[in-house]
């Protein structure tokens, strides 16, 4: 999933040996419960699910081992550790995060970079340990931290600096949403 569409992800996958789908409407994230990304699930010709990894990454040795492995039919399930797939029912501002973070893509397809950033954002304030809203507000704010290579470092840096004014924002009442008055 990248709201930045097929283009965003070409080069982490350009040389891999495997078939790669972008998930535009950030179906299979809700539905696992994905709240970082890049993201692995991969199937088998009957479409059973062989391998799902929050987290994969095509530079992991172990990663690509473990899906080498599901090619050359050495292996037919592989556990890299998981994501939370209970299937319990998700609170209403998760799902609301959700319905904004979808609005947002739409948004975003249609060149309304402005509108997306504030759907994310209240998304953001609805699911704040949702990595995948957040990551993606950044890459819309600061693409050169994106592209050509991701800067991990200064997303840790980032991530700290809004964690903290996120917190300054908040007491027992609750959080004080950015730019609304009460």
């Amino acid at each position: 999933m990248d709201l930045q569409g097929s283009e965003a992800v070409k080069p982490y996958t350009q040389h891999t040996s495997f078939k790669t789908v972008i998930d535009r409407e950030n179906i299979l994230a809700n539905h696992y419960n994905f709240s970082a990304v890049p993201n692995g699930i991969f199937l088998d010709r009957e479409g059973k699910i062989r391998l799902i990894k929050q987290g994969f990454k095509v530079t992991d040795s172990t990663h690509l081992a473990a899906v080498q492995q599901l090619i050359d039919g050495t292996l037919t399930q592989v556990d890299l550790g998981f994501v939370n797939i209970s299937g319990e029912t998700k609170s209403l501002a998760k799902q609301l995060a959700e319905t904004k973070f979808k609005l947002a893509c739409k948004y975003l397809k249609n060149e309304m970079k402005d509108m997306a950033l504030q759907e994310l954002d209240e998304a953001l304030l609805l699911d704040p340990e949702n990595k995948l809203i957040r990551k993606q507000r950044w890459h819309i704010r600061f693409p050169e931290k994106f592209t050509p290579t991701v800067d991990f470092a200064w997303q840790d840096i980032q991530m700290a600096k809004e964690k903290a004014e996120e917190a300054a924002r908040c007491d027992a009442e609750g959080c004080l949403i950015p730019g609304r008055h009460n």
